[in-house]
């Protein structure tokens, strides 16, 4: 039951040089999928509001497609990583599709917004061999996670049984603000910031918590 929250600990040791928690022992929020008008910006709004500074990944066309959200997220203080252009899963990709899918977020993130991608995360969490050298050769690096929240399945419970029974000090969370989650995204905001709260943990941004 666990692995489903929090991957094994045995794919953990195999892939250590990714971030499956933070280094600091401080909670790091995350979100996948985005940016999505409407859900994006009420959490932006959610966030200033409770003063987390988050980790955004997005995908690559959906940033194209809204460049104001993605400035937004930017000028808000808050970090974007990639999660491929148009959330492909890796196993399976051609290595010419694999490079194509980095390299177009990270060439659009430079040359539209004057930024540097530094983090990824593969689309559902599904990877293989080949990413390490991949990300390693554009000095990336890959952040996976240490509770899922399901949130995606639109189910408030599902989410606070998730965060009741898994978050740990150094958890590294996944929400998404796709409209997967739009009608229960802001309850599992605040209630992750409530239970946060309740065990004596801190927020961190990503620049500390993946040192």
């Amino acid at each position: 039951m666990k692995s489903l929250y929090n991957p094994p600990a045995l794919i953990k040791k195999a892939f250590k040089n990714y971030f499956w928690e933070t280094v600091n022992n401080k909670v790091l929020l995350t979100f996948d999928d985005g940016p999505i008008p409407d859900n994006t910006e009420a959490i932006l709004k959610k966030l200033d509001e409770l003063n987390i500074k988050a980790l955004f990944f997005t995908v690559g066309e959906n940033s194209q497609k809204y460049p104001s959200l993605t400035e937004q997220i930017i000028s808000q203080k808050h970090t974007i990583g990639s999660h491929t252009f148009h959330h492909r899963k890796i196993p399976g990709l051609s290595s010419e599709a694999l490079s194509d899918e980095i390299d177009k977020v990270n060439n659009l993130f430079t040359e539209k917004f004057n930024y540097q991608i530094r983090y990824f995360r593969p689309p559902h969490g599904r990877f293989d061999l080949r990413l390490n050298n991949y990300l390693k050769a554009r000095s990336m690096k890959c952040v996976m996670w240490t509770l899922l929240t399901f949130d995606y399945k639109n189910d408030i419970e599902l989410v606070k049984f998730a965060v009741e029974k898994y978050l740990t000090a150094g958890s590294i969370i996944v929400l998404h603000d796709s409209l997967k989650s739009k009608n229960i995204i802001m309850d599992s905001i605040d209630f992750v910031y409530e239970q946060v709260s309740k065990k004596g943990f801190q927020f961190g941004d990503a620049e500390e918590c993946l040192k």
